[in-house]
């Protein structure tokens, strides 16, 4: 096998010299062609050496030939790892969908400087084609989603193999708000962060309530508890098993005599939203779900009244107000403002507050 290799190589370095000098592009075809071959046949024999080799030659074979051509190499070379690179690059910063669709979706000898090179540059077809690879990085995602059509941005988020960075995530469940099958497409990634996902419902029940009411003005006035208990359903299905884990160690702590608001407040520092969700609600003593309805308001206030209430001091809520500004990505709030209103608010102020949210939230009984 190896001596036949040998042979077929030889035979092809004096093709190679007379189809570059004065070959006509049927030649050029025809040589690319055995080429390809010989190069798909032993390609994991090959050294990185004659991987080099064997780039150049397809860099002077390609020129001057059909789209036609380009695209069967980008074909064939396009799922073998150890690809000649440059050609691999050639081939992606086509301008011609046949000939760099298949390199942007399959080909592993692609870096991630050349993937965000064309994401920032090319068109929308060519995001669409890097959206099927098997990994996105953050890096990559943020990139499509943010510079991608609706076409892109659904087909990213549809791929379980795309990582979605905390910035990304803030952008597409703003935008799901006005888009029923993006947010769809975002609710059933099983990576999706819980905090994410009850923004995802709050905007969503939000748009189905405007629709029930226009459909159905005469019962308006029913939509709203209907809408809720929808939300509370669909909110209880979202439990994941890291969300289970927090709160079983809030519980544990908590009967302990272990749960201080510096706990809460380090859960904070750490990101950990279900944990320092968990420990407010405690400390407050509110459910989980009166919390989290709170916590993921736009605004503060909501947060300020249950930290008053479990009467933390300063310090602590701003760990918490930074946690959320952190994973929702939103802009930065005045602190010096929100601490003169937080001592300025009174327990009693409070709890008459809290009352009233639960009273709101209450669903009669049928």
């Amino acid at each position: 096998m190896r001596s036949k290799t040998v042979i077929s190589s030889a035979n092809l370095l004096e093709e190679l010299q007379s189809v570059l000098a004065h070959g006509t592009v049927a030649r050029r075809v025809e040589t690319l062609r055995r080429v390809t071959d010989l190069f798909v046949g032993n390609a994991v024999d090959y050294s990185d050496d004659h991987i080099r080799v064997f780039d150049d030659v397809f860099q002077c074979l390609i020129e001057q030939i059909e789209t036609s051509a380009k695209a069967l190499l980008a074909d064939r070379l396009a799922p073998i790892a150890a690809a000649p690179p440059q050609i691999i690059r050639t081939l992606a910063l086509d301008d011609v969908m046949e000939v760099a669709g298949p390199v942007l979706t399959k080909s592993e000898r692609l870096d991630e400087t050349t993937l965000i090179e064309i994401a920032r540059s090319k068109s929308q077809a060519h995001l669409k084609a890097i959206s099927l690879r098997r990994v996105l990085s953050e890096a990559l995602t943020d990139v499509l989603v943010s510079r991608g059509n609706e076409d892109v941005v659904q087909s990213t988020v549809s791929n379980p193999g795309a990582q979605l960075s905390e910035g990304s995530l803030t952008d597409l469940v703003t935008r799901a708000e006005r888009d029923d099958d993006l947010a769809t497409c975002i609710g059933r990634r099983p990576d999706l962060p819980r905090h994410h996902y009850l923004k995802l419902v709050a905007k969503a029940s939000l748009s189905v309530r405007r629709k029930l009411e226009a459909a159905h003005p005469e019962l308006a006035g029913e939509v709203p508890s209907a809408v809720q208990e929808a939300a509370q359903r669909v909110r209880a299905a979202a439990m994941t098993r890291q969300t289970e884990m927090a709160r079983a160690l809030v519980k544990s702590l908590h009967e302990d005599g272990r749960l201080t608001e510096f706990q809460v407040a380090t859960f904070a520092e750490q990101g950990k939203f279900d944990e320092a969700n968990a420990g407010l609600a405690a400390l407050a003593g509110v459910s989980v779900e009166t919390a989290e309805n709170m916590m993921i308001e736009s605004r503060t206030e909501g947060l300020m009244i249950l930290a008053k209430v479990a009467g933390m001091q300063w310090s602590s809520v701003r760990a918490i107000i930074a946690m959320r500004e952190k994973l929702s990505g939103g802009s930065q709030t005045d602190m010096l403002a929100l601490r003169d209103t937080y001592e300025a608010l009174r327990s009693s102020t409070a709890q008459q507050v809290l009352r009233f949210h639960r009273m709101q939230n209450v669903t009669p009984a049928p």
